[in-house]
């Protein structure tokens, strides 16, 4: 029988594409509210939706799975599954198709991208990124190479709407990442710290039009980014109290949960596992992701002070996906042809570069 009890703050990764006995534990403790996976973890669809029914079997409410399924480079699950187009594909045909084509092509490639993952029972793609490209001719940060929609961010927050009501009509919640924006910085926050000098002024009509945007739209989820801003909080944002409550929650108005990136990162800041744990959970986090540090699970089940919160995780209750169509039924949606469709499409205009003429805006 399902043991009862309310999810906890961590989101951790398992070693590979069956549950060891350790693994197991882990997952029945309070601290634990989720699980992220890899394409370690998949050897086939079916394997993948027993894996997923078993992690939910362990609990009520079952625990949230996760995993980053953004298209392009960033797709954790290919086999039996389909290849999305990398989203800077949907941003090159906004250019060349215009808005009304990207839109629906961006909304029917998250569908069908949602509809595959919920069919093995995932809940959550984390997704969509909604920090902004470099402009044409200028360098941009490796780490968002395709994925990032566009460089206008009044282009990223149109296709980022487009996600999430794709996703939705799949039964899933949108998760848009990396608030407030990784599109300042060239460092890569996987290897180093990254610091972004401008101020809350100047990010405003810029990299936080795509976030303010979903948020008046019912964004169900914001994962963090690692980024520094000094100009309103030394730390990285996604362990500020400033960040999290003073401009997610207060200014913007999000009601949604707030994740953080993986903790494991080197941009996460200062301390082991552990410190950027707590870090992140007291500036405002509800769901901390240790995707990798397999080793130190222990160490944050036994050091990480945490008391269930009922706000909390009311917010990561909400975030469970709905309704499920068995993969290999998958193809007779409505809907998968013209998704397909869309694919071609945003191929095409992604592997023929931006049109003639783009410039950046002044």
């Amino acid at each position: 029988m399902a043991l009862e009890m309310a999810l906890g703050p961590l989101m951790i990764g398992i070693r590979g594409p069956r549950l060891e006995a350790e693994e197991r534990e882990w997952l029945l403790h309070p601290k634990v509210g989720g699980v992220v996976l890899f394409e370690r973890n998949l050897e086939d669809p079916p394997q993948l939706a027993a894996l997923v029914a078993e992690i939910h079997a362990l609990r009520r409410p079952p625990l949230l799975v996760a995993v980053d399924q953004e298209g392009g480079r960033v797709q954790r699950f290919r086999k039996g599954f389909v290849a999305l187009p990398p989203p800077r594909a949907l941003g090159r045909l906004h250019d060349r198709a215009g808005p009304e084509a990207a839109r629906r092509a961006a909304e029917l490639i998250a569908w069908l991208g949602a509809a595959e993952l919920r069919a093995v029972g995932v809940d959550l793609n984390l997704a969509p990124v909604l920090d902004l490209d470099a402009p044409p001719g200028r360098r941009g940060n490796p780490v968002l190479a395709g994925r990032a929609f566009h460089h206008q961010p009044e282009v990223v927050a149109e296709l980022g709407l487009a996600w999430q009501r794709g996703v939705a009509h799949a039964g899933m919640a949108a998760v848009a990442k990396h608030f407030p924006g990784h599109g300042g910085v060239l460092e890569d926050t996987h290897h180093r710290e990254a610091r972004d000098p401008r101020t809350l002024q100047a990010l405003w009509d810029r990299d936080l039009l795509p976030f303010r945007s979903l948020i008046r739209a019912g964004l169900g989820a914001v994962m963090m980014g690692h980024v520094a801003f000094p100009g309103l909080d030394e730390v990285p944002a996604g362990r500020s109290a400033r960040w999290i409550g003073e401009v997610l929650r207060a200014r913007l108005g999000f009601e949604g949960a707030v994740l953080s990136d993986d903790l494991g990162m080197a941009g996460a800041g200062e301390g082991d596992l552990v410190d950027r744990a707590r870090a992140a959970l007291a500036a405002g986090c509800d769901l901390l992701l240790a995707c990798n540090g397999h080793d130190q699970v222990p160490r944050l089940l036994d050091g990480l002070p945490w008391r269930p919160n009922a706000l909390g995780a009311a917010r990561l209750a909400r975030l469970h996906g709905r309704g499920q169509v068995r993969h290999r039924y998958l193809r007779l949606l409505p809907g998968w042809e013209a998704a397909q469709g869309a694919i071609e499409e945003a191929v095409s205009a992604g592997s023929a570069g931006p049109p003639p003429g783009d410039s950046s805006p002044t």
